[in-house]
């Protein structure tokens, strides 16, 4: 993601006699021109992943993903699947495993993301945290999730919870993602699809339209200018070499 450097710093001023501890150079004045660039929007489709945390047969974290990809893209969006299927486990494999390879392309080319997870003792599953280890906080001095979209579902086997959503919050906080307001959380999954797979008519399922609706609204209002929401004074610091030093995990 571009870095907002040359023309950041010559609209701030050179001088900050109150502010002795700043670097005048490096410090940013947000302003609407640099939220909403007057540059032509992007006319691709908005691009979404989604992924899931379970590999059973019939896995209906996997059939919540599929309702909500049938939705972004009737709302005009591009939408990956993930199948977790094979991905070993973090640490346990190389980057270039296929599978960890095919996962982090499909990070740095989307623009927002689904998580959906069922809830496991209490938790979202094992593979759904392996996928989410698996994407690089920094790849270089580049961030794939960094300034993308994310929203969050979960299905239980019994009454509703929302302790998989919640972590799943913190996960995408830590990725430095724009986690949206609205969320899912599916109760008694097992009720709430026909034998085909396809998600009942209920007030669960327009939840479910709510979320992708919202979603697509934040991507839209943020992707042109994700790169300025997210760019930090601290990271200005850094140079490049730093910044992936610092956030490099092989090195703890």
């Amino acid at each position: 993601m571009a870095r907002w450097s040359s023309t950041r710093r010559a609209a701030v001023s050179t001088a900050l006699p109150e502010l002795p501890n700043i670097d005048a150079g490096l410090f940013d004045r947000p302003s609407p021109e640099r939220l909403f660039p007057s540059a032509a929007p992007a006319h691709h489709a908005p691009r979404f992943l989604l992924l899931y945390g379970s590999l059973r047969e019939r896995s209906y974290s996997r059939l919540l993903t599929e309702e909500a990809a049938r939705l972004l893209q009737a709302m005009g969006g591009e939408t990956r699947i993930f199948d977790p299927a094979g991905l070993p486990l973090p640490d346990s494999a190389p980057d270039d495993h296929p599978k960890v390879r095919q996962l982090r392309e499909l990070a740095q080319w989307a623009e927002g993301m689904v998580w959906c997870s069922p809830e496991r003792h209490g938790a979202m599953t094992g593979l759904m945290k392996a996928q989410i280890d698996w994407i690089p906080l920094s790849v270089g001095a580049v961030r794939p999730t960094q300034g993308k979209t994310l929203a969050v579902m979960q299905v239980s086997g019994g009454s509703q919870s929302f302790n998989a959503v919640n972590q799943l919050r913190v996960l995408g906080r830590w990725m430095r993602m724009l986690t949206i307001p609205n969320q899912s959380s599916v109760a008694k999954a097992f009720l709430e699809f026909d034998e085909a797979g396809r998600m009942k008519p209920s007030a669960c399922y327009e939840r479910v339209v709510d979320v992708m609706e919202e979603l697509m609204k934040f991507t839209l209002l943020t992707r042109e200018a994700a790169a300025y929401l997210v760019d930090r004074y601290s990271e200005r610091r850094e140079s490049a070499e730093q910044l992936s030093k610092r956030v490099n995990q092989r090195a703890i």
